[in-house]
């Protein structure tokens, strides 16, 4: 019994100083990119397709919604903070996650069980969903979405880096999900509506 003690102490002590390196190296990196060490590292080539095609609604978009002969229900509708928009004859239509020709076919669906036979309806976007940016940057917060805005287009529209910013990566979680991806910025790296923006600090 003695001896089984004797061989398992160097065996576990083996495997803590294994363990230990990687501690260490998962620590190191924390503190040099600044980030936290549950974050993915991207390729700013990996970013995400957000064709007009391809694009989720989600809250705080607004579509502009036609319905052919009927100008009392064509207008500009926002999605709310359940993800719905409200259409008169069609009531609350479940938006958030579908395309625009997805929400064009279950606004259809509804307004066709009530009064319109056969209704052809169109929807698109009129205005996106703002995105956030936080860290050093000057003046965090929310900021309107435009087409092709990048993250240092951001950063100007917050007032500019601070002096203790990392101007070399930014962390992004994109709208729907729980992860950050960080990207490198020696290539333009896009913003997408709803996305979560982090400067992290600087560490010298």
């Amino acid at each position: 019994m003695k001896m089984i003690r004797r061989l398992m102490l160097p065996s576990c002590f083996g495997l803590l100083l294994a363990a230990t390196p990687i501690a260490a190296a998962t620590s190191g990196f924390a503190a040099e990119t600044g980030l936290p060490p549950n974050t993915r590292t991207r390729a700013a080539t990996s970013q995400p397709d957000h064709s007009s095609l391809s694009y989720r609604l989600g809250p705080n978009d607004r579509i502009r919604l036609k319905v052919y002969g009927e100008q009392d229900v064509s207008g500009d509708y926002e999605v709310d903070g359940s993800g719905y928009v409200s259409v008169p004859l069609a009531g609350r239509v479940r938006a958030a996650g579908l395309t625009t020709r997805q929400l064009e076919r279950a606004i259809a669906s509804a307004l066709a069980k009530g009064m319109l036979r056969d209704p052809r309806v169109n929807v698109e976007v009129a205005a996106y969903r703002p995105f956030y940016i936080l860290g050093e940057v000057k003046r965090a917060g929310e900021y309107p979405y435009k087409s092709g805005l990048t993250v240092l287009d951001a950063v100007a529209s917050a007032g500019g880096y601070t002096y203790r910013a990392n101007e070399s990566k930014v962390a992004i979680r994109r709208a729907g999900s729980a992860v950050e991806d960080i990207y490198p910025l020696d290539v333009p790296v896009l913003v997408y509506p709803g996305d979560n923006i982090r400067i992290p600090e600087r560490y010298f």
